[in-house]
């Protein structure tokens, strides 16, 4: 509803941040990119040279920040790293974080705020794409996969083993709605009501990562997800 706010953070913000970056000599940047830059797949899983066709402000403003650092890589010699990730998840056993936003909007709070009695309901948005139950798959990765990828790739961009380049997060499998409802009925005892209801305007029957690229620059794989 507000797709200026995107652009101001993602490129307006990230564009000031490559500028002091070069004021002050900081070579090596580490961003947080997102396979919605991706937009609708033609293929599965997505690789990191599929075409880039972004249906949202959020994935588009974030593409064109990967654009201005691939240019400022060209001129200012800035070394980097574009990590793509797919469907973030998770928190540590001691709740020192978590998810948190306020509205919430992912699969995983939602459905467990429900159990949890929260909510009265969980929406279940479509049930008849192509896939084997009628519901989305998405590829989910832990937060804590995440970080240490973030590490990994620091260091080798620090190190120049590493050269500038884009790197897909995730798992490389994909889970349905259906399945993260049944595993948080499962894991929590408790049941909840689910509301079918239509489809969510521009929500890709699927969404899972080609992990090849990672475990090869990185030597980095999720083992919290799997």
């Amino acid at each position: 509803q507000k797709p200026e706010l995107y652009y101001q953070v993602n490129l307006v913000g990230g564009l000031n941040l490559l500028r002091t970056m070069r004021e002050r000599g900081v070579k090596h940047l580490i961003f947080s990119s997102t396979c919605a830059t991706y937009g609708t797949p033609e293929h599965m899983p997505i690789r990191e040279d599929h075409p880039q066709n972004p249906i949202n402000p959020y994935g588009d403003s974030k593409l064109a920040f990967e654009r201005a650092m691939r240019w400022f890589h060209e001129a200012h010699g800035l070394e980097y790293l574009s990590l793509r990730y797919f469907n973030a998840a998770g928190a540590d056993k001691d709740g020192e974080f978590g998810e948190d936003h306020d509205p919430e909007t992912h699969l995983i709070p939602l459905a467990l705020q429900a159990a949890a009695g929260l909510r009265p309901e969980l929406q279940l948005f479509g049930t008849d794409y192509p896939t084997p139950d009628g519901t989305c798959l998405r590829d989910y990765i832990h937060v804590s996969d995440l970080a240490r990828a973030h590490v990994v790739g620091l260091q080798g961009l620090m190190e120049g083993r590493i050269q500038s380049q884009a790197i897909n997060l995730g798992t490389g499998d994909g889970y349905s709605v259906r399945e993260v409802i049944d595993a948080v009925r499962r894991v929590t005892g408790r049941d909840f009501k689910v509301r079918e209801t239509a489809r969510r305007e521009g929500d890709p029957p699927q969404l899972i990562a080609a992990v090849d690229r990672a475990k090869e620059v990185l030597d980095w794989k999720a083992v919290k997800a799997t």
